[in-house]
Order: structure tokens, then sequence, then C-alpha cells
């Protein structure tokens, strides 16, 4: 065992050396090509000048997804008797459409306003006041994705090198603090490379070795008839139909709106670019989830009694969200699950630095530099996201201590995405009629819609019973697509209420002085445009009196 943590170690030191290495380069590499633009460091940080080609493009967008969340939740998932194929394949597919959905619907209307962030529509037509709300939900969102990721990496290190989770979580936090707050956005999409070719080959080299151990049965025959653990197909059942619907499009859905997603939309080089990346990476990255599926599928098919694992299985053990790891330390041997620890580190890299440069982003661009220092130079804007970067992944690696599951974190996120921050980018983007005091009741009714229905990982029971809602073990479980029921809610109301308000101030039937949310002066003024980008040295409000000028001059 300790020649097992000794190469371990040792591998791993070679590979944060390398993403170190790479990292590093990237930062110089961004520093060169800023003194060869006008771009202000601001841009280059944030969006990389918007210079990211195709091929860059498409290998961060993927490696933005396969997260070490990604990669042992999914087996995980595939293990758990409740969902199995079926599920994991939906979800799959609901990010590879999310993928789709955002460069088809959602790239232009973001590039043509030259956006910084996906938040910056939201200060341009409601004010800094409900920008500020919207921003610190989607950073609340990032914060919720660090633990899903570094969880992944923290329990794979515990089990198969013997390491403490703290140390394993905090020095993999702190490899991708350092480099994304040496080069931003140019450091994240280059790292972002590496790492996603280490993720697919070591996946592939892994997934024989477990298949073809002699302790595990053949994954065909236990499709359907599996005597160890349940079928590995999952439970199709006519009545989870509807929850199957819910499920599928609160991820395709719910997953458009984060913020490092849409950052790859606003750094490529044009919108056509754009459009390309994210449709190439929807197709590719179905890919990535075949070796996870077939790992999945082999730890369901193993008999762990005659393993060095032993009885009970891990299932029975309730070490399901560690069942990677633990295939990977009784079913390999010892160099391969090391090229297993490997994988899951570049998993945990690859999606880590995006979230920190995600919420880094929007709070320098739509907190601070609106709110607190509107007048802050390119310098300052620059420090305060390097310091932002630090603080969350400071407090986002001090959430992975709450709960041992990548599961819980993973879902809760996309959840408050879907519910919440969707429904307001898509009325801020295509519906004119929206106002300020439908973004407030959109939030109200969505979040209280929401937990009224109930929340089994939170232990909330459900005060709205839809129909189908049954008593199963002594918990209320919904069968209605309560999500999406509750994100068309909040979709409504914000139409409902702005279409309201409208009326009611630009028709006279409420005094003008109560109108706070200045409902009547977005009815008269000009069509809004995009803000200065964060950094410019122009004053913010020259940039909003003047709406010729845009946030920044793209290259379309």
């Amino acid at each position: 065992m300790m020649a097992v943590k000794i190469l371990g170690v040792i591998a791993l030191v070679i590979f944060y050396l390398m993403i170190l290495g790479t990292g590093i380069w990237a930062s110089f590499k961004s520093k060169r090509k800023q003194k060869k633009s006008s771009a202000t460091a601001m841009e280059m940080t944030l969006l990389g000048n918007r210079g990211i080609n195709l091929v860059v493009g498409i290998f961060t967008m993927i490696a933005s997804y396969v997260g070490g969340g990604i990669v042992v939740g999914t087996v995980e998932l595939m293990y758990t008797p409740s969902v199995g194929l079926i599920w994991t394949v939906l979800m799959i597919l609901a990010y590879s459409s999310s993928l789709l959905l955002s460069g088809v619907v959602f790239a232009k209307p973001l590039r043509e306003r030259n956006c910084v962030t996906m938040l910056d529509p939201f200060h341009v037509k409601y004010g800094k006041v409900i920008a500020a709300v919207m921003s610190l939900a989607t950073i609340l969102v990032d914060l919720m994705a660090i633990p899903s990721i570094l969880i992944g990496l923290g329990g794979t290190l515990t089990v198969i090198l013997d390491l403490s989770f703290s140390v394993c979580i905090w020095i993999s936090a702190a490899v991708a603090i350092f480099y994304t707050v040496m080069g931003g956005l140019y450091s994240v999409a280059y790292t972002d490379i590496i790492q996603l070719i280490l993720i697919f080959i070591a996946l592939w080299i892994c997934v024989p070795f477990v298949l073809m151990n002699p302790h595990t049965l053949d994954i065909r025959e236990t499709l359907m008839n599996n005597t160890l653990h349940a079928p590995w197909i999952g439970k199709p059942e006519l009545k989870m139909a509807w929850l199957m619907i819910d499920d599928f499009l609160f991820l395709a859905l719910g997953s458009i709106v984060y913020q490092y997603i849409q950052q790859r939309i606003l750094s490529a080089s044009s919108t056509a670019i754009a459009k390309k990346t994210c449709i190439a990476a929807s197709i590719i990255y179905p890919v990535f989830g075949i070796p996870v599926i077939l790992l999945g599928a082999a730890v369901s098919s193993t008999d762990w009694n005659q393993t060095t694992y032993g009885s009970p299985s891990p299932y029975e053990r309730g070490e399901s969200a560690m069942v990677m790891p633990i295939a990977l330390q009784h079913l390999t041997p010892t160099y391969i699950s090391i090229i297993g620890v490997g994988c899951v580190a570049a998993a945990v890299m690859s999606s880590a630095d995006s979230v920190l440069l995600s919420a880094s982003s929007v709070f320098t661009s739509n907190i601070y530099k609106v709110i607190f220092r509107p007048q802050a130079s390119d310098r300052e804007n620059q420090w305060v996201v390097r310091a932002f970067v630090v603080i969350v992944g400071v407090i986002g690696t001090s959430l992975s201590y709450l709960k041992h599951s990548v599961v819980l974190f993973w879902f809760l996120g996309a959840e408050l995405n879907y519910v919440i921050v969707f429904p307001q980018l898509i009325c801020v983007l295509f519906f004119n009629i929206s106002n300020g005091y439908g973004v407030v009741m959109g939030l109200l009714v969505g979040l209280l819609l929401r937990l009224l229905s109930g929340e089994p990982s939170l232990g909330l029971e459900p005060v709205i019973h839809f129909p189908g809602c049954t008593l199963e073990d002594g918990v209320y479980v919904q069968y209605a697509p309560f999500k999406t029921i509750s994100m068309l809610s909040a979709f409504s109301a914000i139409l409902l209420f702005s279409y309201l308000s409208s009326v009611l101030f630009n028709k006279g039937f409420l005094p003008e002085k109560w109108d706070v949310l200045k409902v009547k002066a977005q009815h008269s003024a000009v069509p809004p445009v995009p803000l200065t980008p964060v950094g410019n040295h122009g004053d913010r409000e020259k940039f909003q009196s003047d709406v010729s000028l845009p946030m920044i001059t793209g290259t379309e």
C-alpha cells in the first residue's frame, strides 16, 4: 500500500506541475497578445480579447462540462438501482442539448450586445439593483458547483492513495486558483486542452481492466437480469415518464445559464465560431460519457464479496458516491488505479478553474464595477478579479465538507439555474415587455413554488401535492414535472407582472413617484445597449447616456 501511495503522489505532483506550467505559459502568451493589441488587461483576463479560435474553444467548452462531479457522479448514477442506464443517458443527452441550444439560441443575442458576462443585459434593462440580485444568484450557483467538482477528487485520492480528504481538495483548489489568477481565460482554456486529452485517454485505459476483472460478470448479461445487484439498465417505469422529462429539461435548460458556458461563447473570435464551437462540442461531449457508462455497468456487475473490498457491497455500505475510486482500487492493477486518479484530477481542474473565473467575472463586472467602484481603473479591477478568485475558491472548497455526495451539489446548482436564472435570461433577451417588477415576482414565485414542492435531499416535505404525488416508505414522492412547473410559473409571473406594472404606471393608474424600478422611464427610453466593459477607462455614466457606444468593440 505504501508503494501505491508513493507512486500515486509522485504521479499527482508531476500532473500538477504540468498543469501549472501550462497555465503559467498561457499567462505569458496572454500578456504578449495584449501588448500586440489595444485590449485592456481586463478584456484579456475575462474574455481573452474575444480571440479564442475554434479548436481551443471546442476543447475548453467540453472540458467545462466534463468535471470531477460528472466523471465520478455519472458512475454513481449508473450504480444506483433507481437510476441506471436510462437516466444516465438522459442526463448526457441533456448536457449535449444544452451545448447545442447555447450556440443556436443564445450566442447571437449575447454577442450582438457585446456582453462581458451574461448578466450585462440585466444591468442595461433593469438597472444595477436587479442586476446585482441576479449576479448574486449566479455566483451562488458557481459556489454550489465547486464542492461537486472537488468531492469527486477528494474521495478518489482518499480511497486509492489513502491521503487526507482535506489535503487533497485544498491542494487541488490551490493549483487551480494559482494559474487562474495568473492568466485568466487564456490559462483556463489552454490547460483545458491538456486536461481533456488526459481524461479521455485515462478513462479508456481504465475501462478494459475493470470489465475484464475475473470478478466482474459480462455486462451484457447483467443489463436486464442481475443476481448481484439491480440490473444496470435502471427502472424504466411508466409512472416515471414525467419525472424523466422534467429532469431532462432542467439539466438541458438549466445548464445553458452557467456563466462559464456563456463566457466561452463570448470569448470566441466571432459569432460564427461561437456557434460552431457549441455545435461541435454537443456532438463530441457524449463520447466522453461512453467509458463512464461502461465503468458504471461494470461496478454494477461485480461480485464484491470475491474482491479485496469484501462484503457487503459499496451500495449496501452507503458508499455509492465513491464507487468509482473503489472500483479502481480493487478491480485494476496499481498503475491503472493511479492513471484513474490522474483522470479525476484532470476532470476536476478543467471545471474548477472555469467556475472560479466565472464567479469572479460576474462579481467584478456586474457588482464591484457597477455598485462599489464605477470609477475603478483597469488595474484595480484586475486585482479584484484575482482576489475574488481566491475568495470563491476558499469558500467553495470549504463547502466540500458539508456533504460527501457529488450528486447533491450538482443537482441543486442546476435546479437554481433552471427555476430562477433561465426564465429571467429568456425574458431579458427576448421579451421587451419584461421589467424589474416582473423580475422580482418571477424570483419569488419560482423559488417559493419550488420549495413548496419539496426536496428530499434537503429534508423538505412537499406542501403542494401535484397529481400523482404518493407516500412511499414514509416519504412523499412527486411524479409530476414539478421543476418545470416551477420554472414555467416563474416565467409566466415575469411576463404577467411586467405587463401589469407597465400598464399601471404608463397609463397613470399609479403615480410615477411610486415607480421605484423606473418602469415608465424604461418604456420611454431608447432601446438599451450594453455598458462599457470592465476595465474601460471611460466613465460608465457616459456610456449609459450615449446609446451609440457598445460595451466592447467586437471582432464580428
